[in-house]
């Protein structure tokens, strides 16, 4: 199979950020107009292994903001995974020769339905969708991207969970011959992310496999990884290849590494200050640095739709 490197790929192979706009619009048109066209469970999740490649047969999410998406540049080369590096370009510069297929998921814990799936028998159950998303860097700084993921929700009750399971963890690949970050002992790999089941089923939740139309690039987390738009960037793992339901809360990286500054929930809350930094304001990715902040919002503005998982939880002291 050839696979072509970002510098061997024509002008003209590229959707231009107006064109992917525009397309996106048409299809939300044609969703609302023919209904039966796009309607729920018409497709299955088809994610093709050519980087770069078109995701067909995708379903305009409920969820998303009309806001404008950052850039293709922006998405894809200002990134933490520390897994090929701890500098914003690192990712970028170190992920293009890694190769994210063939890839399998180990799934296990309190839920029916456990094994080693591949990566195509995962998604394929399920309907693609783009949620264009807010999403909010732990740092003052944020993005608009747009996500074509599948239904988290919708994957954890495939795997029917038992009435056990509190907890849904997830596990990033830890192969440091292909991932030269984890070389270094930044953080105690594998990298470890969780969530409550109620986080886990909010609507809002997806595994993202995509942005911008096409398939997940290598330095956003391929082939699949979490989207969790109303918390901290750091929660949305990338490179998954274990989900373990639980009934103990599991340990996170981040909280294991620095337990005063990241906490288990880590949702955006502009009136919790990190202790480095304030995390009221923010400047959106790519608007230049001369730019006016913008104030936070809580819960990155989603609050109506998951204000209710944290009722009588004191947001202080489960940051």
């Amino acid at each position: 199979m050839l696979i072509k490197k970002p510098s061997d790929i024509r002008p003209s192979e590229i959707t231009s950020e107006h064109n992917y706009l525009n397309r996106r619009e048409f299809m939300r048109a044609g969703a609302v107009v023919g209904g039966s066209l796009l309607g729920s469970s018409a497709f299955s999740a088809i994610v093709p292994e050519a980087r770069g490649a078109k995701l067909a047969n995708v379903e305009p999410g409920a969820f998303s903001t009309d806001e404008t998406p950052n850039s293709y540049e922006d998405i894809t080369t200002y990134n933490n995974y520390y897994e090929f590096g701890t500098g914003k370009a690192d990712p970028f510069k170190n992920a293009q020769d890694f190769e994210p297929r063939p890839w399998s998921i180990t799934v296990e814990g309190e839920c029916e339905k456990t094994g080693i799936f591949d990566f195509e028998d995962f998604v394929k159950p399920f309907d693609l969708e783009e949620r264009i998303y807010r999403m909010r860097c732990v740092e003052a700084w944020s993005m608009v991207i747009p996500w074509v993921g599948i239904s988290l929700a919708e994957v954890v009750k495939y795997l029917q969970p038992t009435s056990k399971a509190r907890y849904v963890a997830f596990e990033t690949l830890n192969d440091a011959s292909r991932m030269p970050g984890i070389r270094r002992r930044t953080l105690d790999w594998p990298y470890r992310e969780g969530l409550t089941i109620e986080e886990a089923t909010n609507p809002l939740s997806i595994l993202a496999v995509g942005l911008y139309g096409e398939v997940l690039p290598n330095q956003n987390g391929a082939p699949i990884r979490l989207v969790v738009p109303w918390k901290y960037g750091f929660k949305g793992i990338k490179g998954i290849v274990r989900m373990r339901f639980t009934e103990r809360r599991p340990k996170t990286s981040w909280n294991m590494s620095q337990p005063r500054e990241y906490g288990f929930y880590a949702n955006v809350n502009p009136e919790v200050d990190h202790p480095r930094w304030s995390q009221a304001r923010e400047r959106r990715i790519g608007s230049g640095i001369f730019a006016s902040k913008q104030p936070t919002l809580m819960f990155n503005g989603y609050g109506e739709k998951v204000a209710h998982l944290y009722k009588g939880l004191d947001l202080r002291r489960n940051y």
